[in-house]
């Protein structure tokens, strides 16, 4: 931040022993408007949501940094709301159910009311530069949140809009665009399709280069459904390591360790050294070291049963592909599960080969499986004893160029569930993979002492 501040005369007092106060993110707010799509979508009916869609509804935000235009480019930031919220309105025409309002069908699932009634849009100002927003890298959920609306008092779901955006502009020139979008609505694919669709529409495109494909019906379930494998994904796991007393009684810590290609490569050397593989990918090896890693530290017993839960994206594994430009869910969770026992008496290999197996075990006929198994139980993914690690670092979210150039950062605003790691991509050749999670003070202080050791 010193290095940051110097153009302020700041560093200088620093260097001088004085004490300096921090500038503070501090965002007003106007009033949140409605942005509906610019010519008539359909209404009156309701959008078939999946039962992919049911598994993870969940609210997903993320902030998007542009640094100032240059002087005399022509662009102001006084008219980035304008653009942004223009474009938006065009854009809801081909995305029109993100302009609904999430409802229950009669079957008792989540569906979309087709209201046409509009993305809640709302513009802010901070009284500082963008420098002060930091590392999204290492997000501070409190800061950070001033960048996206979320809808006051709503207790559930059902209470929130399917997608909010928020447009706040920083004393130097430069903007944020902050987006809270239901995983119901989308995955990670979707939602970058999403959002590079909406940015070349503001650049003045004439055709969308992936229009979304909105029909989901080609995931209902089967009739009578078939469930043919144990999706262990759904088993609730006892907690008899007392990991809740740990979590309720210590402050939850947020990092970020960066795996540049070397290191990358020792991890892999690791993950193929024990005999378990013959060959891994990077996910495999990264997603078995810290599932290993996480479990020391957090001081399971060793019968204490842990699993693993991370999405595949299906849209290639299904028979046949999902059509380009899915909108909706095309990942499935698969699974691996063993006790802490069998995971630290054995070197990172071990677990390693577990998420192998469970990246292999995804298939056209387990992701049908998956489908039916939900229709049959309403059962929804146990997050006890799990680690979820979800998987950013393929998602091209730099390209979202609105005109004013592609985003500095990018990043989420916090981790949707205590249980969630996190993989993004870093650096401008998005070769490094930066590892976000979050963990009780105690246990993240000997995660660290892992991470070193690699």
């Amino acid at each position: 931040m010193v290095v940051e501040m110097k153009e302020n005369g700041v560093a200088a007092a620093a260097d001088a022993g004085e004490k300096v106060a921090q500038p503070q993110l501090n965002v007003k707010r106007g009033e949140p408007t409605l942005v509906p799509p610019a010519a008539p979508t359909p209404t009156g009916e309701q959008y078939y949501l999946s039962n992919l869609d049911q598994n993870i509804a969940v609210i997903v935000q993320t902030v998007y940094c542009y640094k100032p235009s240059p002087p005399g480019d022509g662009k102001d930031k006084d008219d980035v709301a304008t653009a942004l919220r223009d474009a938006l309105a065009r854009v809801l025409v081909h995305y029109h159910p993100l302009a609904g309002r999430l409802g229950i069908s009669p079957e008792m699932k989540l569906t979309v009311e087709l209201t046409a009634e509009g993305v809640v849009f709302v513009e802010g100002d901070a009284d500082c530069d963008l420098a002060v927003v930091g590392d999204l890298t290492k997000p501070d959920p409190a800061a950070l949140g001033q960048l996206v609306y979320s809808v006051p008092g709503a207790k559930h779901i059902l209470e929130m809009p399917p997608m909010t955006a928020q447009v706040t502009r920083f004393s130097c020139g430069g903007f944020a665009l902050g987006l809270a979008m239901n995983h119901c609505m989308f995955d990670g694919i979707g939602a970058m399709e999403f959002v590079n669709s909406w940015a070349e529409t503001a650049r003045g495109a004439a055709e969308l280069t992936v229009p979304p494909f909105l029909d989901r019906s080609l995931l209902k379930a089967r009739d009578p459904p078939a469930h043919t494998f144990p999706h262990h994904e759904f088993a609730e796991i006892p907690d008899v390591s007392d990991t809740a007393a740990l979590y309720g009684s210590q402050e939850l810590l947020y990092r970020s360790f960066c795996f540049d290609p070397d290191r990358l490569e020792r991890v892999r050397a690791l993950a193929l050294a024990g005999g378990d593989l013959a060959r891994c990918t990077t996910f495999e090896a990264l997603s078995g070291l810290v599932w290993r890693a996480r479990t020391r530290a957090l001081g399971l017993a060793p019968e204490q049963r842990t699993k693993l839960l991370f999405a595949v994206d299906g849209r290639r594994r299904f028979v046949p592909p999902l059509p380009r430009g899915y909108f909706g869910n095309g990942i499935v969770l698969t699974n691996a599960i063993a006790t802490a026992g069998e995971l630290l008496s054995a070197p990172v290999s071990r677990a390693a080969a577990l998420v192998q197996d469970a990246v292999r075990m995804v298939t056209d006929e387990y992701m049908r499986s998956a489908v039916d198994y939900f229709e049959a139980t309403r059962a929804r993914p146990s997050l006890a004893s799990t680690l979820l690690i979800t998987t950013w670092s393929r998602l091209e979210f730099h390209g979202a160029d609105f005109g004013w150039g592609e985003p500095v950062m990018s990043g989420p605003v916090t981790l949707p569930e205590k249980e969630v790691i996190l993989f993004l991509a870093h650096g401008k050749e998005r070769k490094s993979i930066n590892v976000l999670l979050g963990l009780p003070a105690t246990a993240m202080d000997a995660f660290q002492e892992l991470m070193d050791e690699i």
